[in-house]
């Protein structure tokens, strides 16, 4: 799941200071002319504006060209497009927190702090190196999309072939075989990160940051000390439940493959939980599903039985919101995007949304597979697709979300009232399932939503400790494992050393995606659907709800989308919510059926929870 707006940085090129020189001018009217010949700051950045508008569009069509069609060619052009903007940016971002600000408007103010912390990866001041990063972050980039793994009988499997084996296998040496060979492709990734991340340093570092991590955690309309303990306010809230889950999950699948496999003490091996990188456990809600907790129905069962091919399961996410009120999708958005893997060229499968022109040219571009899981993708990277557009009509520094956990969360509140209603107004299904059957779908959200937090927390802690120095080289790999053992009671399932490289088989490592929105995401997304089933008049428990067809709730949600970039995240969050604080208490409330079933069976079980 990711947002591509193209290189997400913002650069420019240096001002040129050109004066006159007169033989009878003295000192003072120098200075005067010098003053005059001076671009205002007010100017500086109407010419970014525009200048970066034309920048990220050429830079977006060249990345979309090489996620397509990945050759050297398109590589090479890619690079060099990503190069050129990545330059400017950095003098853009130098440029800007030089400003002069006296006289600036409120507008203008905010758009300087825009220009100052877009940057993801800035490049250094010198010619040479810049290039040298955006052929590193090219090569890191088409060594995930080409990676293969092929087995022992021949069979050569993609990404979205491991991970459909992952999701379905219950054999435990077949699941381990494809999930070591996967961590395969990463290996050669080791040297060209470590470089990239000297780079992108020595950028920050002259732009005015200690490190990348900090001009990161600069972005989020606060101190950027401060925003880590904004996120330890909001991991210890929801924490509590992730441990009942975990708890759970343990002891099902130590009665599942036996508690040799799975310590009833410890943590849970990353290969048995249903997904490639054990960030969501959805895939094994079959091992874990109580006895009397039957959701009442299978999604993919269903999309299958009513012939939904991968248009179509588009075409019905579409239809979500325009049940809201908002524009169908362009004719251009079928004609351009990506749905099918193609079969004669390397593609970068990793679900992403697009907007190349800063207008109305959105796109996705996945492999979809024919399950509930892309189902719900699908309604994520239209999510994505339908803030674009929302805030189109805004100043182009302001052409992006309050904040980049806002962006990835709109698709997922709209994917929470995907529910068993939803489902029958649709005609998948012919009756609703009744309450006892709440428990069996509130765990199966549980496996993906709440067995997320912890990972989506933790990839950019590892980063920011890399970036600050704090991980070096020598132990990545050590340091991952303990992060993942920290926070979400993870293990590899065999020992791994310093030979391999296990971040980089997480395509947001190698794709520069910062990942702490993910995080913010999931929490977000809660508090945006109870506050919008609040404006549609809901009554009942909230995991119930589903805002379909209401209009209301499309209206308000709608004026939060447009605002953009154009005012501080708390604010935008207050268009919805009434209020201008991310809380974890709407995850909780959601859950709490859960959370209080998950103590019940963890007590009668007699399980010691926690690792």
């Amino acid at each position: 799941m990711a947002l591509m707006r193209s290189p997400t940085a913002l650069s420019a090129v240096a001002l040129a200071l050109l004066t006159a020189c007169a033989p009878a001018e003295k000192p003072n009217d120098k200075a005067d002319a010098t003053q005059a010949a001076q671009p205002s700051t007010s100017e500086f950045i109407a010419s970014a504006e525009t200048d970066l508008s034309n920048l990220i569009e050429e830079s977006g069509r060249a990345a979309w060209i090489y996620s397509n069609f990945i050759t050297e060619d398109t590589a090479a052009l890619a690079s060099d497009a990503e190069r050129r903007f990545n330059d400017k940016a950095v003098e853009y971002a130098s440029q800007a927190a030089k400003a002069d600000t006296q006289g600036l408007t409120q507008e203008e103010l905010r758009k300087l702090e825009v220009l100052k912390r877009t940057i993801v990866l800035p490049s250094p001041d010198s010619p040479a190196k810049s290039e040298e990063l955006a052929k590193l972050n090219a090569e890191l980039g088409g060594l995930y999309g080409k990676g293969r793994y092929c087995m022992a009988n021949g069979d050569c499997l993609g990404q979205p072939q491991i991970s459909s084996l992952m999701a379905t296998s219950r054999d435990p040496e077949q699941l381990l075989e494809v999930w070591q060979g996967w961590r395969e492709i990463s290996k050669p990734m080791r040297p060209l990160f470590t470089r990239q991340v000297e780079l992108a340093n020595e950028g920050a570092k002259q732009l005015g940051y200690q490190d990348v991590g900090e001009l990161w955690r600069s972005k989020y309309d606060m101190p950027a000390a401060q925003f880590p303990k904004e996120l330890d306010t909001l991991w210890g809230e929801v924490k509590p439940l992730y441990d009942a889950l975990h708890c759970y999950v343990r002891g099902e699948l130590g009665e599942e493959y036996g508690t040799d496999v799975v310590p009833q003490d410890g943590m849970i091996p990353a290969h048995l939980l249903g997904n490639l990188w054990s960030q969501q456990w959805g895939n094994i809600y079959d091992l874990v599903a109580p006895e009397k907790a039957d959701p009442g129905f299978d999604l993919t069962a269903l999309l299958a039985k009513h012939d939904y091919d991968e248009i179509k399961m588009v075409e019905q996410a579409e239809q979500f919101f325009t049940s809201l009120g908002f524009e169908p999708l362009p004719q251009t958005f079928w004609e351009r995007s990506l749905f099918v893997e193609p079969q004669d060229r390397d593609v970068v499968c990793h679900a992403s949304a697009w907007d190349l022109d800063n207008e109305d040219d959105i796109r996705i571009k996945m492999c979809i597979q024919k399950n509930a899981e892309d189902f719900v993708v699908i309604h994520h990277e239209l999510g994505h697709n339908i803030y674009q557009r929302a805030y189109k009509n805004q100043p182009f520094l302001f052409k992006d979300s309050a904040n980049d956990g806002f962006h990835e969360a709109i698709g997922d509140t709209i994917a929470l009232s995907i529910t068993p209603s939803y489902l029958k107004q649709i005609g998948l299904l012919e009756e609703v399932p009744s309450a006892d059957a709440d428990i069996g779908l509130l765990l199966r959200q549980a496996l993906d939503k709440v067995a997320f937090l912890p990972f989506g927390l933790m990839i950019d802690q590892w980063r920011w400790k890399v970036f600050s120095g704090e991980i070096t080289p020598e132990n990545y790999n050590q340091a991952w494992w303990e992060l993942r053992a920290k926070y979400q009671g993870v293990a590899s399932p065999v020992e791994r050393t310093e030979a391999d490289f296990d971040p980089g088989a997480k395509y947001h490592v190698p794709g520069n995606v910062p990942y702490t929105r993910y995080f913010l995401a999931h929490i977000l997304q809660f508090q945006f659907h109870q506050s919008l089933c609040d404006i549609a008049g809901y009554e009942g428990d909230i995991h119930r709800c589903s805002i379909y067809g209401n209009k209301e709730a499309g209206a308000k949600l709608n004026t939060m989308l447009e605002s953009g970039l154009s005012q501080p995240w708390p604010q935008a969050l207050a268009m919805v919510t009434g209020s201008e604080k991310m809380s974890g208490d709407a995850i909780l409330n959601y859950f709490k059926p859960l959370h209080t079933w998950l103590d019940q069976q963890n007590q009668a079980a007699g399980r010691q929870c926690g690792w």
